[in-house]
């Protein structure tokens, strides 16, 4: 019988080559009805992010968040949802002085990171494990930090999915495990390369793959390149794929994919090597989600 697996599509991201793509979801329409194509093409979960819709900026605005969720359900499309908090998390040194942020940080206190998680309860939504050189700028989610994100993620009876960027990341979440700050079975991404972060190398995949809760659901992604021969890794080694305009643009060399074409190419994939893709339901139940509440 083939394996089940979850596919996840991250549909835009937060990064700033977006506008290298001709069409890159950026508006909440855009952004849902991206959701929506993946969804069809096989997905069960979309990983979403929102963008100012004027600049195409990243963005926090929990009215862009809410726009999006609302299209999603009413269009009675069945996709579990699940929310980014990474916004608010940016850290750049001020030139006069490195103890005070410059224009470019965006810091936020915990309750603000996740506020549109508390007000829209998602199926899932992400929790970044540690702090890490982000290109130029540093990517800071503290101890405290993420202890308060955790127990607030945990009071909404949302299911936060563990974003792992490297070793010492994996090493923290598992210790909110223990701890019950992240019930059992925990949920973990396991983000590959990223610069300065876990490069994406099927050695990596199985030394942290190795470090996780033996009752772990995980999943994968690589980035730009790495995309597609991490999803056939990741298959190979038991866990759940993730692709989507987030992390790479191309369907092949010099062509652009939409986040439908990179879940059906990612499905396409699964099946050679005896992974089948779940539907939503399936995947709640794998992943021991709560009941959405409307």
């Amino acid at each position: 019988m083939a394996r089940e697996t979850i596919v996840t599509c991250a549909v835009t991201g937060g990064h700033m080559n977006f506008h290298k793509h001709p069409n890159f979801p950026i508006t909440p329409k855009q952004i849902a009805e991206a959701c929506i194509e993946a969804r069809q093409a096989g997905a069960a979960v979309t990983h979403i992010h929102v963008r100012d819709p004027e600049t195409g900026d990243r963005s926090a605005d929990p009215a862009h968040f809410r726009e999006v969720v609302e299209r999603i359900r009413d269009s009675g499309s069945d996709v579990l949802i699940n929310l980014t908090t990474g916004e608010g998390g940016r850290y750049v040194p001020s030139d006069d002085d490195p103890r005070v942020g410059g224009e470019e940080t965006t810091l936020n206190p915990p309750e603000v990171r996740v506020r549109h998680v508390l007000e829209l309860r998602p199926d899932i939504c992400t929790l970044d494990m540690g702090t890490m050189n982000f290109g130029e700028h540093v990517f800071m989610n503290t101890p405290g930090h993420l202890r308060r994100m955790a127990e607030l993620i945990k009071d909404a009876g949302v299911k936060p999915e563990l974003e792992v960027f490297d070793t010492g990341h994996i090493r923290l979440a598992n210790e909110f495990v223990e701890q019950g700050l992240v019930e059992s079975p925990p949920l973990f991404q396991l983000c590959l390369g990223i610069a300065y972060g876990a490069p994406a190398t099927p050695k990596m995949v199985q030394v942290m793959h190795d470090m996780l809760p033996e009752n772990a659901n995980w999943a994968a992604f690589g980035i730009s390149r790495w995309e597609f021969p991490i999803v056939a890794e990741v298959v190979n080694s038991g866990g759940h794929v993730r692709v989507g305009l987030e992390d790479n643009l191309y369907l092949g060399k010099g062509e652009f994919g939409t986040n439908g074409q990179l879940v059906d190419k990612a499905v396409r994939i699964m099946r050679e090597l005896d992974a089948e893709p779940v539907e939503p339901a399936r995947a709640a139940e794998m992943l021991e989600l709560l009941p959405r509440q409307q």
